[in-house]
């Protein structure tokens, strides 16, 4: 899991990267330009901060909001970490945020009476997701936010529960994924069965042309 946003209007130039949830104790150490932010009782890493950020990374100069960052980048930013004495390293995650799925099944949740329990094909594999959206069915494709993901608004995608039943993902509405005069209403985003296939990223170019 790897989320990394750089906001310099707010922040300066600093590359904020999570590579899990905030915990209830943490250790917060810096050498040199990079902080490193550990669980306190595991020494789990769970993030770092790289000062000067775009020093290490030139087109970060041209980026605000989440960054999505190549295996190089991330090779660039290990680099830099173990240069001022940290030992820790980040692993590149190659799947995409948003990604085309299909709701192969939908069942109810047993603690509740609007949420659902899917099972969504994410091309090589299949993704529970609970989810509470008005227009749920079977057989559709819809975008899914994968564990990991930064939404437009800010949220983070965390792997969770939902009143006891696990979901690894978000079913997104269109609203929620921003796109260009998006209603303003609850539903996920039902796209056309040849949108594209199941797995492949989604496409915000072509998403943004779905309501003009």
């Amino acid at each position: 899991m790897l989320i990394a946003s750089y906001n310099p209007k707010v922040m300066g130039d600093i590359l904020v990267v999570l590579t899990a949830p905030d915990t209830a104790a943490q250790t917060v150490s810096q050498k040199g330009d990079v902080v490193a932010v550990t669980d306190k009782k595991s020494g789990h890493l769970l993030g770092y901060n790289f000062l000067n950020a775009s020093q290490i990374l030139p087109r970060l100069k041209d980026e605000n909001g989440q960054v999505n960052l190549t295996k190089e980048e991330v090779d660039q930013l290990n680099q830099a970490a173990q240069a001022a004495g940290m030992d820790q390293r980040l692993t590149f995650d190659p799947t995409p945020h948003f990604q085309v799925g299909y709701v192969e099944e939908v069942s109810d949740h047993p603690k509740s009476d609007h949420l659902h329990i899917t099972k969504v094909n994410l091309g090589d594999h299949t993704q529970q997701i609970v989810c509470g959206s008005v227009n749920l069915r079977n057989h559709i494709k819809v975008v899914v936010a994968n564990v990991g993901t930064m939404m437009p608004d800010g949220k983070i995608i965390w792997p969770g529960k939902l009143l006891g039943v696990e979901s690894d993902g978000m079913i997104c509405a269109a609203r929620e994924l921003a796109l260009k005069n998006a209603p303003q209403k609850p539903g996920c985003l039902i796209l056309d069965d040849d949108f594209a296939e199941n797995g492949a990223a989604f496409d915000f170019k072509r998403g943004n042309q779905l309501f003009a």
